[in-house]
């Protein structure tokens, strides 16, 4: 098998395997608004970085990283949306 075929198929099943695992926590806390055991500053960081990897496969030269680009941009919105729900429980819920 050529190392290019290898290369996409790792980046595929890495991807594939990603999305799965972080997936599960994601929808749990959309679907609940539990956030007690959810520490800020890590979904925070986990944003960042997804955004930052979606970037680097967008701009990877000689052309898109798709794996890469997919992953992350599932990983960033599901990150920003438990960041969100995290800042509503903590900040908003608390004032009321």
């Amino acid at each position: 098998m050529e190392q290019s075929t290898i290369y996409t198929i790792c980046g595929y099943v890495a991807s594939i395997g990603m999305i799965l695992g972080y997936l599960p926590q994601a929808i749990t806390t959309i679907r609940t608004r539990n956030t007690d055991g959810i520490a800020l500053p890590t979904f925070l960081m986990m944003a960042i970085g997804a955004f930052a990897f979606m970037l680097q496969g967008l701009l990877h030269e000689p052309g898109i990283i798709w794996s890469m680009f997919i992953t992350n941009a599932v990983t960033c919105t599901c990150s920003c949306i438990v960041f969100a729900i995290k800042m509503y429980n903590d900040y908003f819920r608390k004032k009321r």
